[in-house]
């Protein structure tokens, strides 16, 4: 039997390049083994000191023992290994268009990642972008229409979702986070990402994956999530519920969410949370309801 792949990624919560490096296996359906370290702590450079010469999450290992630690090169590599995943489109031309915008988003935007730190825990009203931020929607706009307008996609930016969303899916974030000024069309491509399968998971898991950061911090006002409304879910006491067994491991029920006054079990607190911060993200729990 074939190996899966090992993924090491830093705080769901806030570190955007592993969220790309999540993405690029989890909407494509490539199996993996997750290793998981806490950002601004030593457990990311102990994790990486089994993945030479890797410094950064995210950061992959091959079946066959080649370490891959940059997003970009993890994205090119898993396509060459899986050509019918899908990770950057059929067509010549899409694929080519979706090639540019996962380099540019790679390499710059550099007011936009500084002042708008990725952090799916909250929303503000305002965030006052200075003009570089300002600049920087300008250009991704220009980019998306760009992409829009030649390959005829929508919402995703070149036909099926491909990595070129992968790389935006951030930024996406980071609009939705900063309530940052775009335009119609743009918006429709922000609400696309914040109702895509895998990004509700990857939201719902980073809303109870550990403490906040105080790095990033802002003292603006807030507001709601702009992405999908959960349903209303509660944790609670006790182990009695409908199931006896962890919809997601199949291990004996230790812990207890209320839906609509109806008692769902799960096998640790960490599978009961993620789907009480989002339960309709998780088709095997919505099998139960």
């Amino acid at each position: 039997m074939t190996l899966p792949y090992d993924l090491v990624i830093g705080d769901r919560a806030y570190s955007s390049w592993s969220l790309r490096g999540w993405l690029l296996f989890d909407a494509f359906g490539i199996p993996y083994t997750l290793h998981k370290a806490r950002l601004y702590t030593d457990e990311l450079p102990r994790v990486l000191r089994a993945f030479h010469p890797a410094r950064t999450a995210p950061t992959i290992r091959t079946p066959d023992g080649v370490v891959i630690p940059e997003s970009l090169a993890i994205a090119e590599e898993l396509a060459s290994r899986h050509p019918q995943a899908g990770i950057w489109p059929a067509d010549p031309k899409s694929r080519a268009i979706a090639r540019v915008l996962a380099a540019e988003m790679h390499a710059g935007f550099t007011a936009l990642r500084s002042h708008c730190p990725m952090n799916l825990r909250v929303s503000y009203t305002d965030c006052a972008p200075p003009q570089g931020v300002l600049d920087d929607l300008a250009r991704l706009e220009t980019l998306w229409d760009w992409a829009w307008d030649q390959t005829g996609s929508s919402p995703w930016l070149c036909g099926a979702y491909s990595a070129a969303d992968v790389f935006f899916a951030p930024v996406a974030s980071r609009i939705a986070t900063y309530n940052l000024p775009v335009s119609p069309r743009a918006m429709g491509y922000v609400q696309a990402h914040l109702a895509h399968p895998s990004f509700r998971q990857w939201r719902a898991m980073s809303l109870v994956d550990g403490a906040d950061q105080d790095f990033y911090r802002r003292d603006h006002p807030t507001r709601a999530w702009p992405g999908p409304k959960p349903l209303p879910a509660r944790p609670v006491d006790g182990t009695d519920s409908e199931n006896t067994a962890c919809p997601y491991s199949g291990k004996p029920v230790t812990h207890v969410l209320d839906l609509n006054q109806r008692r769902f079990g799960f096998c640790n607190a960490f599978c009961r949370d993620k789907t009480v911060a989002d339960p309709e993200a998780w088709p095997r729990f919505m099998a139960l309801l």
